[in-house]
């Protein structure tokens, strides 16, 4: 077991009945942030993976009615963003060591290029590319976990959205391309 931190966005207005039934359903473990969509549900959890942890909660979180019906998971935060720093603690290196590495003085180069640069010049880096960069350029071991899974989570969460604006026959050319 593991233990594993994320943040969903939830559609759907919580009261307190709502807020009850969340922790009625197993959901003791989270932090519920505001009371009108997005409501954002922040977890520490324990469970065999990450993609157990999201996906258990996600079904607890859905099973609930909310006061306009019942609660639905929007999106899945898991801390892919991440700074320099951020990168060095994760590796368990230093900061001029992952600096060297993103500049491509020492290891092997290829290091992947940051996502998004801040006014303040701050480079952010996506986690779920460094990972695989990591694990084949430094002979890294570091798990799948939130790198790997929360992409295809979102991905899968924003299918579900789009889908009720399609035709049902354009639901089923989508799934039939999803299972290809």
């Amino acid at each position: 077991m593991g233990e594993y931190d994320f943040t969903l966005a939830i559609e759907g207005d919580l009261d307190y009945e709502t807020l009850d039934a969340l922790f009625e359903a197993g959901l003791g473990d989270a932090d519920f942030v505001g009371e009108h969509s997005p409501v954002y549900a922040t977890f520490h959890r324990e469970a065999p993976s990450f993609f157990d942890a999201v996906m258990g909660a996600i079904g607890q979180i859905e099973s609930v009615r909310g006061p306009r019906g019942h609660l639905q998971v929007a999106t899945l935060d898991a801390d892919d963003l991440v700074t320099m720093a951020e990168i060095a603690d994760r590796l368990g290196r230093s900061r001029e060591s992952v600096r060297l590495l993103v500049a491509g003085a020492r290891g092997p180069g290829g290091f992947p290029p940051p996502a998004l640069q801040l006014r303040d010049r701050t480079k952010l880096w996506l986690w779920s590319e460094v990972v695989p960069w990591a694990n084949t350029a430094l002979h890294a071991h570091l798990e799948a976990g939130p790198a790997d899974v929360a992409p295809t989570v979102n991905a899968a969460l924003r299918m579900r959205r789009g889908e009720a604006r399609l035709s049902a026959d354009q639901r089923d050319q989508l799934r039939r391309l999803v299972n290809s």
